[in-house]
């Protein structure tokens, strides 16, 4: 390629002349050899296209031992919700208690921590686990949207904060109220054959288990499903050309239109206590992947002409504690290259064949050993390298290789510090999924929103 490039005579003066080639030489070179290190915003829950998948360069390969140091903190209250990042600005949920029972949408900047705008409202929990919103705020085209615990939906303009529509799904679609409350993140499906769709598990009667609503209005664009809600985020696919948003309710994961609301299959996987799956589904090439903490995991092997699926295999264990599977809580698994890396119950990290859910490998220093133990994994590929960065419920972080041979740790740093109000024991725990972005991580606790560097 450099051969075809020439450089015509300079007509500037010459520090000028040399000061402008040299300039051009570098977006040459940058072009060609990738100079310019990507940075990205982490606008939604687990990333850009909600697969934990993490492009940016530029990017540590090693962590500092310790605390890892931080570029700011912040005061914010309880909550489970992840923060996001776009454009310049942290949007984040949390609850207040005294002196009235609230819910707030935070927006911070994202240089220093200071408070752009926020806005709080009325929410008083009829809900277990009382520490705050669960769903992270989806930005989207000058849009945040944020669903609280308790169903109270805002669009906001996400420079101003002012509010474009709000719904209170509770009182509009009687809810049936899953007894953790509302907690999957707004999804956004545009196509240049049908207007921007906001695609919401609201729980609801008469069919509103899942609706879509107008991006610009909030008005009820469909409705789907007459089934209970589920905790676990709906996602996009693509089958035979076609938008899908896949959906794991309480009673079956399923493949929706996204202009109307349609179901082009559905599998069902109901569940033998309650509605409790909340990690997000997964997909590789034509597998898609769900695991619950007390019906294990199952696969679906997608077809990749039309919008169909199948059942492969689910296996499940004679309980959470006494399986060969995966019964994930809250942690969503990793899956690639023919095998699923995931959190079992008890927070054992385990390694699964693809094909037939047979049990790899199990190791159990990844996060200390409890129920419901729980480790947040993002796949960080960079030009020819690829790593797996962890953040486990004790705020520790963690680089490491994934294989079918074992768990391989890199380095580790100490990130955040356990509070107890997500969960008012063993010394509480950091339950909320951090965000990466523009070369650093965020991540909040109970008591802080923070943010650390990862540059290299």
């Amino acid at each position: 390629m450099l051969n075809r490039i020439s450089i015509r005579r300079c007509r500037f003066p010459s520090g000028s002349c040399q000061r402008m080639m040299s300039l051009a030489l570098l977006v040459v070179a940058a072009n060609v050899f990738g100079v310019f290190a990507k940075a990205d915003d982490w606008p939604q829950w687990r990333g850009t296209g909600r697969d934990g998948d993490w492009t940016e360069t530029g990017i540590v390969t090693e962590l500092p031992e310790g605390q890892l140091p931080l570029k700011w903190s912040v005061p914010i209250g309880s909550g489970y919700s992840g923060p996001t990042v776009a454009n310049g600005r942290v949007y984040v949920t949390d609850r207040q208690t005294e002196p009235d029972e609230i819910e707030r949408v935070l927006c911070f900047a994202e240089k220093d921590g200071s408070l752009v705008w926020e806005h709080s409202y009325a929410a008083a929990y009829e809900i277990g686990y009382r520490a705050g919103p669960r769903a992270s705020v989806t930005l989207h085209d000058g849009k945040a949207l944020a669903v609280g615990a308790m169903g109270h939906f805002h669009c906001f303009n996400a420079t101003t904060g002012e509010i474009l529509w709000k719904h209170d799904l509770n009182q509009e679609y009687k809810i049936a109220m899953p007894i953790w409350g509302i907690t999957g993140a707004p999804l956004v499906v545009t196509s240049e054959t049908h207007k921007p769709i906001v695609v919401q598990i609201v729980g609801g009667s008469k069919g509103a288990c899942v609706v879509g609503f107008d991006l610009a209005t909030g008005d009820e664009a469909w409705r789907s499903l007459d089934e209970r809600a589920g905790y676990s985020a709906p996602i996009l696919i693509q089958q035979g050309g076609r938008d899908v948003v896949v959906c794991w309710t309480g009673d079956s994961i399923s493949g929706l239109s996204p202009s109307t609301g349609d179901v082009f299959w559905r599998i069902p996987f109901p569940p033998s206590r309650m509605p409790i799956g909340v990690a997000t589904p997964v997909v590789d090439d034509n597998h898609l992947f769900v695991t619950s903490f007390y019906d294990g995991s199952m696969m679906l092997e997608l077809s990749d002409t039309e919008p169909a699926a199948q059942k492969k295999w689910h296996r499940v264990g004679v309980d959470e504690k006494n399986t060969r599977a995966l019964h994930s809580i809250i942690s969503t698994p990793v899956m690639r290259d023919g095998y699923v890396y995931g959190v079992d119950s008890y927070g054992e990290l385990r390694c699964l064949e693809m094909e037939t859910g047979e049990r790899v490998w199990e190791d159990t220093t990844a996060v200390p050993r409890n129920r419901w133990g729980t480790i947040h994994t993002v796949v960080h590929q960079s030009e020819n390298s690829q790593t797996d960065w962890m953040f486990n419920d004790q705020g520790q972080l963690t680089i490491a290789h994934l294989t079918p041979e074992g768990y391989q740790p890199l380095s580790q740093t100490h990130l955040l510090d356990t509070t107890t109000v997500q969960l008012p024991r063993r010394n509480g725990v950091t339950w909320s999924h951090p965000a990466y972005a523009n070369r650093c991580i965020f991540a909040r606790n109970d008591e802080q929103l923070v943010c650390a560097s990862l540059e290299d």
